[in-house]
C-alpha cells in the first residue's frame, strides 16, 4: 500500500482553540486518504528539524501532507516545514518555502501585490504611526500569525488614538503592523490546485449579522473560535449573490488568479478580501495552505462546488507530484 505521511506541528502543553484545529485537519486527511487507497502515519514537527528528518526518512512515504501551521508556537517560523522537505528532495503538499515564507510575511506579501498592481489596504509599521489619518480607522494586525489570532474589537482604533500605540507597546514580544479598516463587504475566495490547473471556487462573503453601530465588522479570533460569542453567532458565511453582483464576483476571480500566479502557489490557497462602498476589491492577505477542518471557509466551499473531501485532497496531493 502507498504511504503518506502527514506532517503537522507539535502542540503546545497549554493549546489554544485554534492551535487544537489542526488535530480535526488531521482526521480528515486521514480518512480522504484511507479512502484513496494511501495508509498514513502522523509526524509531529517541532525545533529538532533532525528528528523530523529521521522519522520520515524511516517511514519512506511517497509524499508528505504539510499540515504544519506554527513551529514552537510561532507563526513566523511556519516556512520550516517546506525548508526541510525541500531539502530532503521529497514532494509535498501546499506550497514550497519561498511561496510560504513570502505569504506569511503579510506585509511582505502586501509590499509585492501594490508593485504588481494588486489592491491592498494601506498599511504602516510601528515606526510610521505619525502617517495614520485621524479620520480613518485601523486594525492592528499580527505580522505573522493567521486564524486571526490578535484580532478582535481591541485591536481596532482610530488613527489619533493614543491607546493604539499602548496596544502594541503591550506585547513587545510580537510583530504588529496597522492596516487601514475599509468599510464595506468582506469575501473569501478558495482555490484549488490540480491536474488541470488552478480553480477558483465559489466566492463566499461573510455577513455580520444584527451587529450594533459602531461594531467593527471583523473576523476576529471569537468569530472563529469562541462558539459561545456574539460574533460567533452572528458572523455567517454565504454563497449565495444577487445578479447585480455578477461583475464584482468576477474581478474577485481575475484576482484570485494573479494572486496564485505572483505567488507561486500550489495545492490550495485561500484569499481574503474587503469591498469598499465604491465596490473596489482590496486583497487583504493570502493565505497559503488554508485551514482545511470541515467549519473552514476553504472545505465550505469545496462543498459548494460539489466535491467530496477525498476529491479535493487527491487534487492537493496531483500538485504535490509536480
Amino acid at each position: 500500500m502507498k504511504k503518506v505521511l502527514i506532517l503537522i506541528n507539535k502542540i503546545t502543553d497549554a493549546p489554544t482553540e485554534d492551535e487544537l484545529d489542526v488535530l480535526d485537519q488531521v482526521c480528515e486527511v486521514e480518512e480522504a486518504l484511507a479512502e484513496l487507497g494511501y495508509e498514513s502515519h502522523r509526524e509531529f514537527l517541532d525545533l529538532n528539524l533532525q528528528s523530523a528528518k529521521s522519522s520520515i526518512q524511516e517511514y519512506d512515504p511517497e509524499l508528505v501532507f504539510n499540515l504544519v501551521e506554527t513551529v514552537d508556537g510561532k507563526g513566523d517560523l511556519i516556512f520550516l516545514a517546506p525548508a526541510l522537505l525541500e531539502s530532503m528532495n521529497i514532494p509535498f503538499t501546499g506550497c514550497g518555502l519561498k511561496s510560504m515564507f513570502i505569504t506569511s510575511d503579510k506585509t511582505m506579501a502586501k509590499e509585492i501585490m501594490r508593485f504588481h498592481g494588486i489592491s491592498t489596504a494601506d498599511w504602516f509599521d510601528s515606526e510610521n504611526l505619525g502617517k495614520l489619518s485621524p479620520q480613518k480607522t485601523y486594525l492592528v494586525k499580527p505580522q505573522w500569525e493567521d486564524g486571526s489570532v490578535g484580532i478582535d474589537d481591541d485591536a481596532v482604533f482610530k488613527g489619533n488614538d493614543p491607546r493604539l500605540l499602548e496596544f502594541i507597546n503591550a506585547s513587545p514580544g510580537r510583530k504588529f503592523f496597522v492596516e487601514e479598516y475599509i468599510h464595506g463587504r468582506e469575501f473569501n475566495l478558495s482555490i484549488l490546485g490540480g491536474e488541470n490547473g488552478p480553480e477558483v471556487l465559489a466566492p463566499a462573503e461573510i455577513k455580520f449579522i444584527n451587529f450594533p453601530k459602531g461594531k467593527p465588522k471583523i473576523i476576529g479570533y471569537r468569530s472563529k473560535w469562541d462558539e459561545s460569542s456574539f460574533e460567533y453567532q452572528n458572523t455567517l458565511r454565504t454563497f449565495d449573490f444577487p445578479d447585480e453582483d455578477l461583475p464584482l464576483l468576477e474581478r474577485l476571480d481575475e484576482i484570485c488568479y494573479q494572486c496564485w500566479e505572483l505567488f507561486d502557489l500550489k495545492g490550495y490557497a485561500r484569499v481574503d478580501f474587503r469591498v469598499n462602498e465604491k465596490n473596489e476589491p482590496f486583497v487583504l492577505e493570502i493565505n497559503a495552505n488554508p485551514c482545511i477542518s470541515p467549519d473552514a471557509g476553504f472545505y465550505a466551499a469545496c462543498g459548494e462546488a460539489g466535491y467530496k473531501f477525498h476529491e479535493v485532497i487527491e487534487r492537493i496531493m496531483y500538485d504535490a507530484r509536480l
